[in-house]
């Protein structure tokens, strides 16, 4: 049965991060990631033969996992990695971390069991990469943006700067423009290449060959990089190291002069103060200045997009991540930035939330350049995405539905208010803004101030503006707004029909509202029908990306220029499903087959061995699908006893609480059990002939109208009922749980399917779709209310109330003396 991906990402972080120790992120990822190159060549090596990584006999991750409890553990593994580094031309690559430093891993025993534990990790068998694909499917690709993510979360601003967050990723390569179907190689560069998770995230959209080529200043990010390139099957990349870029670029052509290529992407470090340190930018022997300025000695912001232009064909195209400071600095700044407009070169500008990247919390924004008939260009497209993020832990992070918001509003130049609009040079060049292209200049994102109208408050009605402001409604509701408002006496303003209680109520049961809910549910229905016949017609082998892909794109196209829904609001439901619960399924079907088999779950305690059950699950249909489609009546049984349990119990607590008080009846009681009240009733029979049972509707009743016996009694009959209720509850739920058990021998692979399909994925995703609809119904219902609210009582209202009041406090004032 094939494993949660979700869970063995996890568990494989957790479990690396656990054998930390004191160990800074930044540098315990060398070993962790070396380990996993290790695991990937020796997965390929002993599938393929002829696979492209050679590994050497006894240099193998098997030969490694071999030696976990040996004393020499961390001097062996050094020797197999250096093996494999002398065999594959990967010295100083692979072999830049020694898992023999004591320092770094413990002395004697400590670095034993740390190595052996972490090389345990890696033998999980889910984590087989024999047949692992670059992009699309990887289990590898996920694994490792898994554990970059985690460890430059870990590492802080200052070591985090190796990863560039792949949702930024994503959006670069998708803007850059690059050429679909080209038969050519395509070249792409990134001079700052850190771990090289950007150049391959570009690189993955060239549906054709690709060359890749970076620079990087760190040697032991570079060896990172590298590692990575041969771990996405690059193994022909060129990742230089050591020198800066800007000091000493080390991609020339055979002329001497900078290298170019078809793309270009970067992440350079923020306004670098020593960018100078090596060279005399005067004097540059590549010209890459020439024509545009010299940026300021103690910010290199200009001079890396100056690097990223030159090392441009002709028909090039690159983005670079930037502060916004770029947008609208003066002085040096200013003139290159002016430079560059005019020759063309900035295609368009998109700005990103705060706090999203791992060197630093300053908001940055993509610059996208691109040189092909530049100088046709007649302005700069700006997307202002600076709000649309979700917080993720320390950080915020773009969603699904904001990388796909952006990517669809700058390829297809759409201009929506307040988020995007293309700016004519004529604009850019006037004097009143001068070449700034700080992007508020242009695109004005603030929220609406909610204005109040002071003569509402002083004479009533609400404004007319107020309710104007809510046409999407009115538009889909088209009658509702003569059954909530009517026109005022007083020009420009409404008056309610309704008192405030009654809004949700008319508004919700109104034709209107549920004729437009009746479409939207077709609309889903539509939707839901097409994709459910696509997801049952799926057989093993299939790719779940590839799927995610289609369905989620035929949900945008499906709620495109819906009313009131923002189409990507209801995408970001998919995708939410799709990462908790649906690529876990679908990996499991393409592994597996349409198939459900329960199994035990089996907990082992750590320091015995021993194994206990903790009951039984199924994965792809869970035990509570099967009894909701098969076993109804049962379920609805038991949830009846359920139900009967809670009451019980909310009378003996009732029971209890109304006579331990000082003077109760359990008031001496130091525990109130049926052993303690047993006893009690024992003594009080004993103290007088047994009388009548005294009876009562109510614990709360008036002690007086019955006696201790009765309570204790009553005690009794209500913990007799709930021992019964129990026993009954646990008889119902282990048939309930026989029944289920049996039932999945009987599902055939189409019960599987609907079950999984419909009952499960469709259920799961109508219900998210009409908890949105519920939520903008509900944002309706409350402006409404808030309205109501402002207005409802007029000052001179206030203050004849605040008058009649003074008057009568002033009456009571006088009537105790106090008189003024």
């Amino acid at each position: 049965m094939a494993i949660k991906k979700s869970e063995l990402y996890s568990s494989l972080w957790a479990g690396a991060d656990a054998l930390r120790g004191g160990m800074d992120a930044s540098q315990y990822k060398d070993y962790v990631l070396v380990l996993l190159f290790l695991k990937y060549v020796s997965d390929k090596a002993e599938a393929d033969p002829y696979a492209l990584i050679e590994v050497p006999k006894g240099a193998s991750f098997k030969d490694v996992a071999a030696l976990k409890g040996t004393k020499d553990i961390g001097e062996q593994i050094d020797i197999a990695i250096g093996k494999i580094a002398k065999a594959n031309d990967l010295q100083n690559v692979i072999d830049v971390v020694s898992f023999n430093d004591e320092e770094k891993l413990g002395k004697g025993k400590e670095m034993i069991d740390r190595l052996s534990d972490l090389v345990a990790i890696f033998e999980n068998p889910a984590l087989n990469f024999s047949k692992n694909k670059a992009g699309g499917d990887d289990i590898l690709g996920d694994a490792y943006e898994f554990l970059m993510r985690h460890f430059a979360t870990e590492s802080g601003k200052a070591k985090g700067q190796f990863y560039t967050p792949s949702e930024v990723s994503r959006i670069m390569a998708l803007v850059i423009g690059i050429k679909k179907g080209v038969k050519q190689n395509q070249s792409f560069y990134d001079p700052t290449s850190g771990s090289g998770s950007l150049l391959l995230k570009v690189a993955d959209e060239c549906d054709g060959s690709a060359s890749l080529f970076g620079q990087e200043k760190d040697v032991a990010t570079a060896a990172l990089a590298k590692m990575n390139m041969i771990l996405h099957n690059n193994p022909t990349a060129e990742i230089k190291k050591g020198q800066s870029t800007l000091s000493n670029p080390l991609f020339i052509n055979e002329q001497g002069n900078l290298k170019t290529f078809d793309y270009s992407v970067a992440n350079p470090p923020f306004s670098l103060k020593n960018w100078t340190q090596g060279f005399n930018p005067q004097e540059d022997e590549f010209g890459r200045f020439t024509g545009f300025g010299i940026p300021p000695e103690k910010n290199g912001d200009y001079a890396f997009l100056l690097h990223i232009i030159a090392s441009l064909k002709s028909t090039g195209k690159g983005a670079v991540i930037l502060p916004h400071g770029v947008l609208f600095r003066g002085n040096a700044e200013a003139e290159i930035r002016k430079n560059i407009i005019k020759q063309g070169f900035i295609k368009g500008i998109i700005g990103l939330p705060a706090n999203l990247f791992y060197g630093t919390g300053i908001p940055a924004c993509i610059i996208v350049i691109d040189k092909e008939d530049a100088e046709k260009r007649q302005g700069i497209f700006m997307v202002d995405a600076s709000k649309g993020f979700m917080k993720d832990g320390n950080k915020n992070r773009l969603r699904d539905q904001d990388i796909h918001k952006i990517v669809d509003v700058f390829n297809k130049q759409l201009e929506i208010p307040k988020y995007s609009c293309f700016v004519p040079n004529t604009e850019i060049a006037d004097p009143k803004n001068d070449y700034n292209l700080n992007i508020p200049r242009y695109i004005d994102s603030q929220e609406a101030e909610d204005i109040q109208d002071i003569a509402a408050h002083l004479l009533g009605g609400i404004p007319e503006r107020d309710v104007d402001a809510l046409s999407p409604y009115w538009d889909a509701y088209p009658r509702l707004k003569d059954a909530l408002f009517i026109k005022s006496k007083r020009a420009g303003y409404y008056d309610s029909k309704l008192e405030k209680d009654a809004i949700k109520q008319t508004i919700f049961n109104h034709p209107d509202f549920k004729a437009f809910s009746a479409r939207m549910s077709d609309v889903f229905n539509a939707w839901a029908k097409d994709t459910s016949k696509t997801l049952k017609g799926l057989q093993t082998g299939f790719k779940p990306k590839e799927i995610i892909h289609q369905i989620a794109e035929d949900l945008l196209t499906t709620y495109e220029g819906k009313a009131l829904l923002d189409r990507y609001d209801v995408y970001q439901h998919l995708m939410n499903y799709w990462n908790d619960m649906m690529q876990d399924d679908l990996y499991q079907i393409t592994e597996d087959g349409w198939v459900a088999k329960p199994y035990r779950i089996m907990e082992k305690n750590k320091k015995t061995g021993k194994e206990t059950d903790k009951g039984w699950t199924c994965d792809l249909v869970p035990p509570s699908l099967i009894i909701q489609q098969y076993f109804k009546t049962e379920k609805d049984a038991l949830e009846a006893m359920e139900a009967e349990k809670e009451s019980l119990a909310a009378q003996l607590t009732e029971l209890e609480e109304e006579h331990s008080g000082d003077e109760g009846y359990f008031a001496e009681f130091d525990k109130i059990n049926k052993g303690t009240v047993t006893k009690r009733i024992k003594e009080l029979q004993a103290a007088k002939p047994k009388a009548k049972k005294e009876s009562f509707a109510m614990a709360a009743e008036d002690p007086a109208s019955y006696g201790e016996l009765a309570v204790m009694e009553q005690y009794m009959e209500l913990s007799d009922k709930q021992v019964k209720v129990n026993a009954d509850i646990k008889k119902a739920s282990e048939a309930l749980d026989k029944k289920a058990w049996e039932q999945y021998s009987k599902l055939t692979t189409e019960d599987v399917k609907q079950l999984v399909v419909d009952a499960k994925w469709m259920s799961a995703m109508q219900t998210a779709i009409e908890g949105e609809m519920e939520r903008i119904s509900q944002r309706l219902t409350g402006r409404i209310k808030e309205l109501m609210e402002r207005y409802e009582t007029p000052l001179p209202a206030i203050d004849k109330e605040l008058t009649e009041l003074e008057y009568k406090v002033n009456a009571h004032l006088q009537k105790m003396g106090f008189v003024w």
